[in-house]
C-alpha cells in the first residue's frame, strides 16, 4: 500500500518535470499532466517489479517515474493529436 502511495507522490512531481522537459506545445492542464505523470510512476513501478528491477511492494526511483511519464506523456500527445 505504501508503494502506490509513494508512486503516486512521486508520479505527482514527475508529471511536472515530465511536462518541462518534454518538447512541443502541450495542450494539456495542469491536471491531465498531474494524472499523465502518476500513470507514468505507477507503469515504472509495475513495470520493473514485472521485470525483476524492483522487488514487490517496492517503488520506482524518481528518474524512472521521470521517464515513465514522458513515454506515458509522448503516447498521450501521439493519441490526442490523430484524433
Amino acid at each position: 500500500m505504501m508503494s502506490l502511495i509513494g508512486a503516486i507522490i512521486i508520479g505527482f512531481f514527475a508529471g511536472l518535470i515530465a511536462r518541462a522537459i518534454h518538447p512541443g506545445d502541450d495542450k494539456a492542464g495542469f491536471l491531465v499532466t498531474t494524472a499523465l505523470g502518476i500513470i507514468g510512476s505507477l507503469v515504472a513501478t509495475y513495470g520493473g517489479q514485472f521485470l525483476g528491477l524492483y522487488k514487490n511492494g517496492a517503488s520506482a526511483g524518481f528518474i524512472a517515474s521521470v521517464v515513465g511519464a514522458i513515454i506515458v506523456l509522448f503516447i498521450y500527445n501521439f493519441v490526442s493529436k490523430r484524433t
